[in-house]
């Protein structure tokens, strides 16, 4: 049997580096990752192949396409994210806030996609770490709500990505859960292991009739 092989984009700490962890348990071979020399050491430190990439630039973007060309990953991942400044009501962002939150989690994730589609698998599972936070159908609240307009922007971006992968790849965009993350802090009801556990699981177990779902990190469906 050969050897999976997973690119997990946005992995220096949390989720975007438990994944990594599991994957290397799992016998996977890891491509991961990170903007900073801290975060591509605990790559390495895992015994996965570290590359480094800034999602929100341009041209750190277009870095990952050497490294990964002739590649068949079987897993794809794009984790790369920030949550941006912590609002409630509608209290209108800064101009530099709302270039990095949108830059990172949207048009990151747009310019990735077209590169990431050139070196999948037949088969592949493809995945973006979105939020419940990002749904429409399930929102009953407005804090944060920069980081909300992204990860629906998000959803929109991989709903695409599904219609022109059909056939190629299952893609799912990922509301991992409120996660023990610096982003989702101690107060967080789900262990970073579980909700990555849950989340591999799922992706393990996708059809093709999953291709293009908003699904939670236990494979739930949930309301775009």
């Amino acid at each position: 049997m050969s050897i999976q092989k997973v690119l997990i984009v946005g992995a220096s700490r949390g989720i975007g580096l438990e994944f990594v962890r599991q994957y290397r348990e799992a016998g996977c071979a890891v491509t991961a990752t990170a903007r900073a020399d801290e975060g591509l050491a605990r790559i390495r430190a895992l015994g996965a192949t570290a590359l480094r990439l800034d999602v929100a630039s341009a041209a750190g973007a277009a870095a990952l396409a050497w490294p990964v060309d002739g590649e068949a990953f079987d897993v794809v991942v794009l984790n790369a994210g920030v949550y941006g400044p912590r609002s409630t009501g509608l209290q209108t962002p800064t101009q530099d806030e709302f270039d990095a939150v949108m830059h990172t989690n949207v048009l990151g994730a747009m310019r990735l996609l077209p590169q990431v589609a050139e070196v999948l698998a037949p088969g592949a599972r493809l995945a973006v770490l979105s939020s419940r936070m990002g749904s429409m159908g399930l929102r009953e609240v407005t804090g944060g709500w920069l980081y909300r307009a992204s990860k629906a922007a998000l959803n929109s971006v991989l709903k695409d990505a599904s219609l022109e992968l059909k056939g190629k790849a299952i893609c799912v965009a990922f509301h991992p859960g409120w996660v023990q993350t610096d982003m989702g802090g101690a107060a967080a009801d789900l262990p970073v292991s579980k909700s990555v556990s849950d989340m591999r699981r799922t992706l393990a177990a996708l059809k093709p009739a999953d291709n293009g779902r908003f699904v939670n990190h236990d494979g739930q469906p949930l309301a775009w």
